[in-house]
């Protein structure tokens, strides 16, 4: 069986393609290697160092201290650039700061410290593991119930077992809007009404959909969302996560970890916590500003590129991916891990194997090609709309289809390595 797409074909959807020039304004180190991991790290924007030189320099070198007279509020300035450009929220709902993970337990706490009298907490039993282990230790802690909900690893959750799910004794609901191992995709409108109607509510995860597919908190009625900026929004290996309060909830939730950064005249050093009344009550202490600098320039690619046209594209990539897999990639052993329509997914795919991780070692080691893997058995491949090619799929897929034709990747160790 051969696929219908050429690589002539990819190469007219990549000269027709609208985004087609934000691919060089990134890093792209060797012209060779295909990189279809966008969607743990994200490449390095160029004008990134440039402006990492100019806060070290002009900030750290010749301002000193002073600079902190611009730096203090950068969490909320980019949190606000990331509610109108990205997240569809509203001025003073969004910040950056801390770890997803740090993040995710700050405002579960203070979810669960505003709903007394309610003892279940709902997890999704495939999400992201700090995800579940983060509410293991919440709920351990407070005397709670754990409730794990099974679901299709490849499919997502069935929201029937949602809502059979939800009753008066649940006080908190914690879902990832796109998969991390499958890229399935929530309709977050539907969850956050059925959570409502139970008098629950939802912490979103949005780590595998910011800055890939359009998120509209204000109209879908979210309440509390995390999320990463390190994958398709750009911006660098470990860079602050952000966190989402809407804006009617946040003078009545008091996070758990109080630090200085929340504090009503925070340099008068009060002697008792008294956290400002807005989005800011939910930091703690001095953030990474190198890290946070870095933010700046990627943030700035979404916003000219805009999702909408990001989530476009991302849909026809994975239109390819699936073709071209389906055509070459199902004979030799490997099954779709993912839905099957792109438009139910976010912008990665997953390809089951029962040797996903030795032939994904021989993708990057003789092949180049950069994907990663997913236990148990997946080979995870994550285009990247604002610079990865359409010939870019059609090459990787057809390298994955060599590789695993002349089964060269037996010679790999089973092993998994620290980092998959």
């Amino acid at each position: 069986m051969t696929s219908g797409i050429t690589r002539a074909a990819a190469e007219e959807l990549d000269a027709a393609d609208a985004l087609a020039g934000f691919r060089e304004r990134f890093v792209v180190d060797d012209p060779e290697l295909i990189y279809l991991d966008g969607n743990s790290l994200g490449r390095l924007p160029a004008a990134t160092p440039d402006r990492l030189r100019e806060v070290i320099e002009d900030g750290w070198g010749a301002g000193l201290v002073r600079s902190w007279q611009g730096w203090i509020d950068w969490g909320a300035r980019l949190g606000d650039r990331l509610a109108a450009h990205v997240l569809g929220a509203r001025p003073g709902e969004v910040v950056l700061s801390d770890s997803t993970s740090v993040n995710l337990y700050k405002l579960a706490g203070a979810a669960l410290d505003a709903a007394p009298g309610r003892g279940t907490v709902l997890i999704d039993a495939e999400d992201f593991p700090t995800n579940r282990y983060v509410l293991q230790g919440l709920a351990g802690q407070r005397g709670l119930r754990l409730r794990r909900l099974a679901s299709d690893p490849d499919g997502g959750l069935d929201l029937d077992l949602l809502r059979s799910a939800l009753d008066g004794d649940v006080a908190l609901v914690v879902l990832s809007l796109v998969s991390y191992r499958s890229g399935a995709l929530l309709d977050m409108a539907e969850v956050n009404e059925l959570a409502r109607a139970a008098g629950a509510r939802v912490l979103w995860d949005l780590s595998h959909a910011a800055g890939a597919v359009p998120v509209d908190l204000t109209a879908t009625g979210a309440e509390l969302a995390v999320g990463c900026t390190y994958k398709y929004l750009n911006g660098g290996p470990g860079s602050p996560a952000f966190l989402y309060v809407r804006r009617e909830l946040q003078a009545g939730l008091r996070q758990p970890v109080w630090g200085w950064f929340g504090q009503r005249e925070q340099f008068r050093m009060g002697p008792d916590y008294d956290p400002v009344p807005g989005i800011e009550r939910f930091l703690v202490s001095t953030p990474p500003l190198l890290s946070l600098a870095a933010v700046d320039p990627a943030l700035t690619l979404v916003e000219e590129a805009g999702v909408a046209r990001i989530r476009a594209k991302g849909l026809q990539l994975g239109r390819l991916a699936d073709e071209l897999a389906d055509a070459w990639l199902r004979p030799l052993g490997f099954r779709r891990a993912s839905p099957r329509e792109p438009q139910r997914r976010g912008c990665h795919v997953s390809m089951y194997h029962p040797d996903a991780w030795r032939i994904c070692q021989t993708l990057a080691a003789d092949a180049k090609v950069v994907c990663d893997y997913r236990v148990p058995d997946r080979l995870r491949i994550g285009p990247s709309p604002l610079y990865t090619r359409f010939t870019e799929v059609w090459d990787a897929l057809d390298r994955i289809r060599a590789v695993t034709a002349d089964r060269t990747y037996t010679s790999r160790s089973a092993d998994l390595a620290r980092v998959t």
